[in-house]
């Protein structure tokens, strides 16, 4: 608890200067305290340049913070979000101190240079930096070092964003990827603190300033869930393009990898002058466009031009989140959807800024695949609890329609191309390339769906086993019983617990004696009981079993 205090109020702190870091920088290199804001006009510094002072910004910014990544950090180049779940899920939440220093300085001169990506990323890395550092200082399990990782990234996300619960969803649900009372106690814990510190900087205001919206008919419900299928697409095409505009960037580069971000500023330049509303995060444009100030048209431009300078951005080396640009999508899109429907449906379709709200979550969640996050976050931005329903509805149909259309996030795509699985074997690691066949134990025996709660209680305690097979009155498999269900059972009033194990049985999530190791120990993990039943790829019948100590012997296997 303590350390978790301490760890928030250093990502409170971080988060501070931060954002001093991108004010200074934009206002010394466009001469404006957001050049979103006031898009085309010239820099005061430099006023013969008018407009055209954004061709050289990025390229002054990219000879800044290019050498200074390439020289002491490299994984503080790219949207960082996808280094803290590695460094979480293989490497013992280990992330470099240099990482924390160098991830501020180098996205704050990005972003003030005109990089058109978001605060997020930075200062989830950032403070997770701060947590592995402390975490290590005070030699802490593994298993407390992530959780003081994730304590981090919760404490700058409610920091930068003033939002509180956000930072600790986000933090479980991306980072740590499972909700526990020690993970959630803890990151709240964080949360809170630098919450408090951020709050006393900047002002306890919501992230857009906007009316309250209602759902006045029923149709508005079936346009909200239409929107939540569209922002799935766009979202899983804002992640393609991405990495698609990065391979191109790799392919094209021959020079050393510290000039890249300079003369690939050239390209981001020429981006800047034709649409320079693509200067930084962008939050003035995306507020104006919930506001319903753009044409339709515009909007559209608007979406496409945010994935081009994105991508771009990322794509010559810069350092920024794409969780603010998926924001600025959403907003395009919903409020362009918006005005059409409103068009159409003049009568029954509401307030355009509705769908621009909605549509930024839904966006977020098609392309990062996190509800929880999306409806938590985009309350605790907008301060919008009227529209919570239509919000939920997209954002629930966004994720499964994403999940359909891909297997990967816009942060696990970006692992996955480097030969990284977060859920196979870590490189070099001795378990977790083996198939589960080659490690299983025979299987133990079975028990009928009639057999008595105290007659299973005999069985599990002599069997050696946490959880036995159960099989119907045809013989074939229902699931396993845990010893326990069948304590909790057993210790319930004999007339509310069941006579027999066949109201127990649960199927765990399925485990086959062809799937790699890897996979199925997280499945293990998660069971409840000391193994789980190995099926037949083909039938789906039991034909061994996986528990810890099977999966050990692939320790000798791999030797």
């Amino acid at each position: 608890m303590l350390l978790a205090v301490v760890i928030g109020a250093g990502a409170g702190v971080g988060s501070v200067v931060f954002r001093w870091c991108i004010q200074t920088f934009t206002r010394v290199l466009s001469g404006h305290q957001d050049y979103a804001a006031s898009p085309g006009a010239g820099n005061p510094y430099v006023p013969w340049l008018g407009p055209c002072f954004v061709l050289l910004t990025p390229v002054i910014g990219g000879l800044l913070y290019g050498p200074l990544v390439n020289r002491f950090a490299k994984e503080a180049r790219g949207h960082g979000v996808p280094e803290v779940m590695l460094a979480v899920a293989q490497r013992g939440g280990r992330i470099s101190p240099k990482v924390a220093v160098v991830k501020t300085l180098a996205s704050a001169l990005c972003i003030g240079s005109g990089g058109s990506v978001g605060r997020e990323g930075p200062i989830v890395q950032i403070g997770s930096a701060l947590g592995s550092t402390l975490g290590r200082v005070t030699k802490v399990t593994e298993e407390r070092m992530k959780l003081l990782v994730a304590c981090g990234a919760a404490g700058g996300i409610a920091a930068t964003f003033n939002a509180p619960l956000a930072g600790v969803f986000f933090a479980m649900e991306l980072i740590l990827g499972t909700f526990s009372a020690e993970a959630f106690g803890a990151t709240v814990l964080a949360s809170v603190t630098a919450s408090i510190i951020g709050r006393a900087t900047f002002g306890d205001t919501a992230f857009l300033d906007l009316p309250d919206f209602h759902v006045d008919h029923l149709a508005q419900y079936a346009l909200f869930a239409l929107l939540g299928v569209v922002a799935a697409a766009v979202g899983v095409g804002f992640s393609r393009v991405l990495y698609l505009i990065e391979d191109a960037c790799d392919w094209l580069w021959r020079g050393p990898e510290w000039l890249r971000p300079a003369v690939g500023g050239l390209a981001l330049g020429l981006v800047l002058l034709a649409l320079p509303q693509m200067y930084g995060v962008g939050y003035p444009v995306l507020q104006k466009a919930t506001e319903g100030g753009y044409a339709v048209g515009f909007l559209l431009l608007l979406l496409g031009g945010k994935i081009l300078a994105t991508s771009l951005t990322i794509g010559i080396g810069g350092s920024g989140g794409v969780f603010a640009p998926s924001l600025f999508i959403g907003a395009m899109l919903g409020s362009a959807y918006g005005i059409g429907v409103h068009h159409l449906l003049p009568a029954s379709a509401g307030a355009v800024g509705a769908y621009a709200l909605v549509g930024m979550g839904a966006v977020f969640a098609g392309a990062a695949r996190a509800p929880i996050t999306a409806v938590v976050i985009l309350f605790e931005l907008t301060g919008e609890y009227s529209i919570i329903l239509p919000l939920m509805l997209a954002i629930v149909l966004a994720t499964a329609v994403s999940r359909l259309l891909t297997g990967d996030t816009i942060y696990t795509l970006k692992l996955r191309r480097r030969g990284i699985d977060l859920e196979g074997p870590a490189p070099g690691a001795r378990i977790g390339t083996q198939h589960v066949g080659t490690v299983m134990e025979p299987l133990p025996s079975s028990l009928p769906v009639s057999t008595a709660l105290a007659d299973a209680a005999d069985m599990l305690s002599l069997s050696g086993h946490g959880a036995l097979p159960v099989v119907d009155h045809t013989g074939d498999y229902v699931g396993v019983i845990t010893a326990q269900a069948v304590a909790e059972a057993l210790a319930e009033q004999p007339k509310a617990a069941p006579a027999v194990i066949g109201e127990l049985a649960e199927p765990p999530a399925p485990v086959t004696a062809d799937q790699p190791l890897a996979q199925a120990l997280h499945i293990l993990l998660s069971s409840s009981g000391t193994g789980v039943p190995v099926l037949d790829s083909e039938h789906g019948k039991p034909v061994g079993w996986l528990s810890h100590q099977s999966a050990l012997r692939a320790v000798h296997t791999a030797a």
